[in-house]
């Protein structure tokens, strides 16, 4: 057995009722990931596109994969076979391609947009919040990208007033969209990560996204 069960018990009680788990595979490896799918989990989170094609040709079919770390233009096409959502949409040009090669594929692909809100963190990705709803209102334009939400990350800190304070900014920009667009459109809030979802749950987050904690002592 390669889980933590501990770990994933304290997890599994923590969002009951509240928020799905994506388990990260990052680094993993193939039995490390089979111990969570053979526990019932079916929703697994890869940040590179290299690892994901071999993960997903590797581990049965039923599999959601997501997409969620950075992903480039000229990497859609590898994923579109198999991808359930593309967690990290960020520009324009980006969904110009997935519209194109999910056209190709006969599919539809789930996005969720991803939003940059703690100012301190410079060099990470994502959209401003000023910019949600013109954003958002292009990319529905497109017949094969569905949009079900929005994906934030906290802030690299341990100071727990500011992660939640984040966090409930992403809330917040959360019912403002779903004010917007409506909750049958907008029902996916992805925040939270091994260090901070227990924050990220009690601010409203529906969905966390845990590799480290799962898989390390």
């Amino acid at each position: 057995m390669y889980m933590i069960k501990t770990h994933y018990e304290k997890v599994k009680r923590t969002i009951e009722g509240k928020a799905d788990l994506c388990v990260v595979t990052k680094r993993r490896t193939l039995e490390e990931i089979r111990s969570y799918y053979d526990a019932g989990e079916r929703c697994f989170g890869e940040n590179h596109v290299q690892e994901l094609k071999v993960r997903a040709a590797s581990l049965p079919d039923d599999i959601r994969w997501q997409m969620i770390g950075h992903l480039q233009r000229n990497k859609v096409k590898d994923i579109i076979p198999f991808i359930d959502c593309i967690q990290s949409l960020d520009n324009l040009k980006l969904a110009d391609v997935i519209e194109k090669e999910a056209a190709k594929a006969g599919r539809t692909i789930n996005v969720l947009c991803e939003f940059h809100l703690a100012d301190e963190d410079t060099e990470k990705t994502g959209l401003s919040k000023e910019d949600a709803i013109p954003f958002i209102h292009e990319v529905m334009k497109k017949e094969h990208i569905r949009v079900c939400g929005i994906m934030a990350m906290g802030p690299h800190t341990d100071d727990e007033e500011r992660i939640r304070e984040v966090f409930n900014e992403g809330y917040q920009l959360f019912e403002s969209l779903q004010k917007e667009f409506g909750k049958d459109v907008i029902h996916t809030l992805s925040m939270g990560m091994s260090n901070d979802y227990q924050i990220a749950v009690e601010c409203g987050s529906n969905l966390v996204r845990i590799g480290t904690y799962l898989f390390e002592e």
